[in-house]
């Protein structure tokens, strides 16, 4: 596998991680500072930002997916990240929640390539090295998870506007170095024509649907995705409500978590396949979220919960194994695609999750029932887990090794 395009690709997925993640800690004080509302009232605009996000990415991930198939990756990763530099500076600048709101809808359609850059690895990748490569997609991902609140709680310091700028430079940085050193991986044989039927998400979902064994992992790929949305979700309000946690200490374990995130899926992706095969190091991996979710759930102690993060972190080891059978159940002419449709699955998910998570949070912690269970989101989520399991326990095994 080519090493310059593979490093443009790993850190195209840590800068969106990293994105992301720098304007999170300056999001409430920068939708206060704009609309002069309260918290409570903040938080609300910050729930339906994330939504539309989220709602962009799904409509958009199959369109930029199968436009890769048909023009390249390379200029579909190229203009997406110029396109992702000009939204940050709008944002930085934005006087209005509706210029922020137009920001994000920009957003979720230039973080939709997210599949693209998938794809590219499919393509440069033997069918024994897929997974390991996924996997090492996983690890800029959680280093990004990591950088980014770190520094953004820094640039805070020169106001809400900093890290916004901070993120465009990053972007237009990675573009240019993109321009230098990537090489396009499609071929006039893996090469597809663009059609709408496939590029639109339910379209796609219906195209991908067809191909034998491929359903029921779609339907893994989107409940893992629900379940696991709960602790970016959630974690801010739990660890507050539950154990009184700081701003501070939030950040210090949303570190600790990428960090192990990032050395499973940097370190431990490779020796888990050897020793167990794809199938039972996905099976692994979720019967280690299953149990991570009920533990958390149920934790009165803070202390236990930060020592537990690295733990939980081990469930991550099947979340690339998975990605590497279902990309082995399609042809090499439908990667794009594919990669698409599982970025929409996972938008789905972050659809539906801050409105399932923060209700359930709500019902649980507001006094209104006999008991108070501040951790239900992540029962909930550990049933979701369980269900996702099943799934995969009951799928053909055909291609799986």
């Amino acid at each position: 596998m080519p090493a310059l395009p593979l490093i443009f690709i790993f850190l195209t997925v840590t800068i969106d991680a990293m994105g992301i993640g720098l304007i999170l800690p300056v999001m409430p004080d920068l939708i206060r500072e704009i609309s002069q509302e309260s918290l409570a009232q903040a938080a609300v605009w910050g729930g339906v930002l994330s939504t539309v996000f989220a709602v962009m990415q799904f409509l958009f991930a199959p369109i930029i997916g199968s436009l890769s198939d048909a023009v390249g990756r390379r200029p579909v990763l190229l203009v997406s990240l110029v396109v992702m530099a000009l939204d940050y500076v709008v944002m930085a600048l934005a006087g209005s929640l509706w210029l922020l709101l137009a920001g994000r809808i920009v957003g979720g359609i230039t973080a939709a390539t997210h599949s693209t850059a998938q794809a590219y690895v499919a393509d440069i990748s033997t069918p024994e090295k897929k997974a390991q490569n996924f996997g090492l997609l996983g690890a800029g991902f959680g280093l990004g998870f990591v950088l980014g609140p770190v520094l953004g709680g820094l640039l805070a310091e020169w106001g809400t506007r900093a890290p916004f700028l901070a993120a465009a430079a990053l972007a237009a940085l990675n573009a240019l170095l993109g321009w230098i050193v990537l090489r396009e991986s499609v071929t006039e044989r893996t090469r597809r024509p663009f059609s709408w039927s496939n590029a639109n998400p339910f379209g796609a979902l219906r195209m991908i649907g067809r191909l034998p064994g491929l359903g029921p992992l779609l339907w893994v790929f989107f409940l893992y995705h629900l379940a696991g949305a709960v602790y970016p979700v959630i974690w801010a309000y739990f660890t507050t409500e539950r154990f009184a946690w700081s701003p501070g200490l939030i950040g210090i374990s949303l570190a600790v978590y990428g960090l192990s995130l990032a050395a499973v899926q940097g370190g431990l992706v490779r020796p888990a396949i050897e020793r167990l095969g794809e199938r039972r190091t996905v099976i692994a991996g979720l019967a280690i979220e299953f149990v991570s979710l009920i533990v958390i759930g149920l934790l009165t102690s803070g202390w236990l919960l930060l020592l537990l993060i690295p733990i939980s972190a081990l469930g991550a080891i099947g979340f690339p194994a998975l990605q590497s059978i279902a990309s082995r159940a399609v042809p090499d002419d439908a990667q794009g695609a594919l990669q698409g449709v599982m970025t929409s699955l996972a938008s789905i998910a972050m659809v539906i999750a801050p409105l399932l998570m923060t209700q359930t949070f709500a019902v649980f912690t507001d006094g209104t029932l006999p008991f108070y269970l501040p951790g239900a989101p992540f029962l909930l989520a550990a049933l979701i887990m369980a269900l996702c399991l099943m799934v995969f326990l009951r799928r053909p095994t055909v291609s799986d090794r």
